[in-house]
C-alpha cells in the first residue's frame, strides 16, 4: 500500500472520528438541556404544590377561627337585646358583600359553547365571550337576583369578568364552557331571560346553547377571595 493511500485512510479516520465526537458531545448538550429543563418544571410543580397546600391549610385556620367567632358572639348576645340586633345587622351585611354561604329558591342557567353549521361564518361565532357572561349576570341583578355565582365563583361588588385567551376569567379564577350561571331570587322574575327575545333566545339564534330552569332549593357558597380597598375609604 501506497503511502498515498494510507494517508487518504488516515485523514478519513480522523475526519470520521471528529463527526463522531462532535455528534457525541451534542447529544450530551441536548440531554443535559432536557434534564435542566425537566428540574425546573419539576421545582415549579412543588412551588405550586407547595403553595397550594399553605393556602388550603391557612383557609382552614381561618374557617376555624370564623367558627369559634360566631360561637363568641353568639354566647355575648344571648342576653343582650342591644348586642342582638348588632349582631343582625353584621350578618345581613356579611349577607349583602357576599361573604356567606346562602340558600333558596331561584334559577340555574347553562350556557355552552355552539356547534359549527352551514350558515356559521366563524369559530369565534361559536364561542361564549365574557359579554354574554356579564349581560346574563346584569339581567339577573335587574331581575332582584340576591346572590349570584358563576361556575361555583360568587359575584361580589369587586367581581370582575374578562376575556383570557379561549377561557373567561372570574374573580382571578379561569372557567370554560360550559358556563353554570345560578341565582337566589323570584324566580318569576328572573325567567325573564328566556322570553321570546330575550337574550338567552338571542345566544341560541347565534347557535350557542341556553337553557334556564327553576328550583326551589339553590345552594350558593360564599365569595373566598380577598376583598381589600386601596382607594376607597370611609368618611368620619
Amino acid at each position: 500500500m501506497s503511502k498515498k493511500v494510507q494517508s487518504l485512510i488516515l485523514g478519513l479516520m480522523c475526519f470520521i472520528l471528529t463527526i463522531g465526537v462532535f455528534v457525541q458531545v451534542k447529544t450530551v448538550n441536548n440531554n443535559g438541556t432536557t434534564i435542566s429543563t425537566n428540574q425546573n418544571e419539576a421545582q415549579l410543580r412543588d412551588q405550586v404544590l407547595k403553595m397550594k397546600e399553605k393556602y388550603e391549610n391557612s383557609y382552614d385556620k381561618l374557617q376555624k377561627a370564623q367558627k369559634e367567632l360566631e360561637k363568641v358572639r353568639t354566647g355575648v348576645t344571648s342576653n343582650n337585646e342591644e348586642l342582638k340586633e348588632l349582631e343582625k345587622k353584621i350578618k345581613e351585611a356579611n349577607m349583602l358583600l357576599g361573604m356567606t354561604d346562602v340558600k333558596g329558591e331561584g334559577v340555574t342557567i347553562t350556557v355552552e359553547d355552539g356547534v359549527a353549521t352551514s350558515k356559521t361564518l366563524s369559530k369565534v361565532d361559536l364561542i361564549v365571550h365574557n359579554v354574554d357572561i356579564l349581560n346574563i349576570v346584569n339581567e339577573l341583578k335587574n331581575s332582584g337576583a340576591e346572590a349570584i355565582e358563576v361556575n361555583n365563583q360568587r359575584i361580589v361588588g369587586t367581581t370582575s369578568i374578562v376575556c383570557d385567551g379561549n377561557v373567561i376569567t372570574v374573580n382571578g379564577e379561569k372557567i370554560s364552557s360550559p358556563f353554570t350561571i345560578t341565582a337566589i331570587g323570584m324566580p318569576e322574575l328572573m325567567t325573564t331571560l328566556d322570553r321570546a327575545g330575550g337574550y338567552l333566545e338571542l345566544l341560541r339564534e347565534d347557535n350557542l346553547k341556553a337553557t334556564l330552569t327553576k328550583s326551589k332549593k339553590i345552594n350558593i357558597q360564599k365569595y373566598t377571595g380577598i376583598m381589600a380597598f386601596k382607594y376607597a375609604k370611609t368618611i368620619s
